[in-house]
């Protein structure tokens, strides 16, 4: 998804080598920037201070907000890219002996300590602090990156043509009303033979599936300053409060709460 013609491809960046257990890498992206699909041979923490970054995993796409990083086990290839402009914090992580980390992505909910580490992490780098301080900064975060909570936060993508086409569909036009079985008329397959082949293929169903997209999109798109009236009648909600309540739900507060935060 994230290779369609309105994003810009940026360079991935040559480190033929990690200085320790932990690195940091800092870089600002602009609205629409991506990396095209690459592996590392260490782990990758990625965050961001602010803005909203995408990551794609194979068939997941995965939303990060400042609230969020995602851990990506070294070898996995992904992409990354920026919404609407981000501060990239990357952490790169070693695999040393210890490390208490998953072997799959995974996306956690970043503490305030954690994200206040990672901020001194850069200010050491551009200020010159020792090595020994550094270091110190290092030995807690990596303590800290066992002890966050998981999150399961990513919208999955199927593989096979007939249901990638449902899928492509409804990411072009949310507000698309057909049901299982209108699809299933089109396609040339019963509603019920599609909603299987959906979830076991998908893991959820189609209905599942669309709520998650529209959570996605409204978070794109709140990203991008579009007024939450607009968002609610592109995603086919029948009211701004409906989308509002939706949203509430899903995320703790009001869509112009969270775009403010």
């Amino acid at each position: 998804m994230l290779e369609s013609g309105d994003w810009t491809t940026i360079e991935v960046p040559e480190i033929d080598a990690l200085p320790g257990k932990v690195f940091l890498r800092s870089q600002n992206l602009a609205a629409r920037e991506l990396f095209p699909p690459h592996t590392h041979r260490w782990h990758q923490f990625v965050y961001a201070t602010s803005g909203t970054l995408v990551v794609t995993v194979a068939d997941r796409w995965y939303v990060i907000t400042p609230e969020q990083a995602i851990w990506v086990p070294v070898g996995v290839a992904h992409s990354t890219g920026a919404l609407s402009g981000a501060a990239f914090r990357n952490l790169y992580v070693a695999d040393f002996p210890g490390l208490d980390m998953p072997d799959q992505c995974t996306v956690y909910a970043v503490t305030g300590l954690l994200r206040a580490l990672i901020v001194e992490l850069e200010r050491c780098a551009e200020e010159g602090e020792s090595a020994t301080y550094v270091d110190k900064v290092n030995e807690l975060l990596c303590e800290q990156l066992g002890r966050l909570s998981r999150q399961d936060f990513h919208l999955p993508w199927p593989r096979s043509a007939q249901l990638n086409r449902i899928c492509s569909t409804l990411h072009a036009n949310p507000a698309d009303p057909r049901s299982i079985d209108d699809w299933g008329r089109e396609l040339g397959a019963s509603g019920r033979t599609l909603a299987r082949r959906f979830e076991k293929e998908v893991g959820i169903s189609l209905r599942e599936w669309r709520h998650k997209l529209r959570l996605f999109l409204a978070m794109e798109w709140l990203c991008a300053g579009r007024p939450v009236t607009d968002i609610a009648l592109d995603l086919g909600y029948a009211s701004t409060s409906a989308f509002t309540y939706m949203f509430r739900q899903e995320m703790g507060c009001p869509p112009s709460a969270w775009r403010s935060r």
